[in-house]
């Protein structure tokens, strides 16, 4: 009995033994015909070598010269627009007109009570002349006169105030009124503003304010326009600081003949104060920043494979997405700027472009 069980029990090795064996050299096979993973695929950039000058930087908003909200002085129902939305008007086009049917009517009337009373006048005038009348009823003729020409000077400006002109040029907001609407006194009616030149208003700390001066160049850089440079120059600089602030307000006024600049725009602001400098600069996408410091990853020629080296460097300025290289790289040296994900030092990559700028 005992013979017949160490039997199976061989049996049972032998079987579970092979099937084992089997599956090791399938695995083992498998193994030495899976191929290496391809080296991950970058792109580089070249460090290069720029002129930038020292400049203070700071943020403001872009503002209008001239800018108001047009409203009627008087109330009145409309009779006549002269403009739509977004129209260029000059100093003095007529924007709208308020029913003056009226007023005329009155002004017909004081008009004729004028003529009467210069009628009077004259006959007084003459008879005074002659002796024939009183002083004082000629200087009573003189009055009347006089109060009739007052009441239609009067009524005159009342209907010019229904008149409502461009004070000065500019662009027409979006009108807020229509044809045959009953206007209350001070209704907005739309904006309207200059939009060439144009300023922009900002602050610097008061350890700035002795680096700042008037007709000093200012280089503007808006969102809508990445990439586009703004030039104007300083117009003005706040007599006083700000008390809780301690910042000094300035003002710069931009030639906007494109009108690309508008009144709101959040206004990146560069008060130039010394001439351009070579500095070597990258694109920001480069650079690695995390809390052990700035890194990037250097391309080198080994073996004829490209091999890239993790490489602690020290940036120092910011502008139109490049960044300042202080200390670690060279001119021309090569860097990672896209791919970074799976890299590690040493690892050996394949490059499918270099961006020479």
């Amino acid at each position: 009995m005992s013979k017949k069980i160490i039997l199976l029990a061989i049996f049972v090795l032998l079987l579970f033994g092979g099937l084992f064996g089997s599956k090791f050299l399938q695995i083992n096979k498998a193994q030495s015909s899976r191929k290496a993973p391809p080296p991950p695929v970058v792109t580089t950039v070249d460090v290069i070598e720029e002129q930038w000058e020292n400049t203070l930087s700071s943020v403001g908003t872009i503002n209008p010269i001239l800018g108001i909200t047009l409203s009627n002085e008087i109330a009145g129902i409309i009779s006549a627009l002269h403009v739509d939305s977004g129209a260029l008007v000059n100093k003095g086009d007529l924007i709208l007109e308020l029913d003056t049917s009226t007023d005329r009517a009155n002004l017909d009337g004081l008009i004729a009570a004028e003529k009467l009373a210069l009628i009077k006048f004259k006959r007084q005038a003459t008879l005074l002349k002659n002796k024939a009348t009183s002083r004082s009823s000629h200087d009573e003729a003189r009055a009347e006169l006089d109060i009739a020409k007052a009441a239609v000077i009067s009524q005159k400006s009342l209907i010019d105030k229904k008149i409502i002109r461009a004070p000065f040029t500019g662009k027409v907001g979006i009108r807020l009124v229509s044809l045959g609407q009953y206007l209350d006194k001070g209704t907005e009616i739309a904006s309207l503003v200059s939009l060439s030149p144009i300023v922009a208003d900002f602050s610097f700390p008061e350890r700035h304010f002795a680096q700042l001066n008037v007709g000093q160049l200012v280089k503007i850089h808006v969102q809508a326009y990445p990439g586009e440079t703004f030039e104007g120059n300083i117009q003005a600089i706040n007599p006083s600081l700000h008390q809780e602030t301690r910042s000094i307000g300035v003002r710069a006024t931009l030639n906007n003949p494109d009108e690309k600049l508008r009144a709101g725009m959040f206004a990146e602001v560069s008060a130039v104060i010394s001439k351009a400098n070579p500095v070597l600069t990258l694109p920001e996408t480069a650079v690695l920043f995390n809390t052990y410091g700035e890194n990037v990853y250097i391309v080198k020629q080994q073996d004829n494979k490209n091999i890239v080296e993790l490489r602690n460097i020290k940036t120092g300025s910011h502008r139109n997405g490049r960044v300042q290289i202080i200390k670690g790289l060279s001119l021309n040296d090569s860097v990672v700027d896209e791919g970074h994900v799976k890299l590690r030092n040493g690892q050996t990559v394949t490059i499918l472009t270099t961006n020479k700028q």
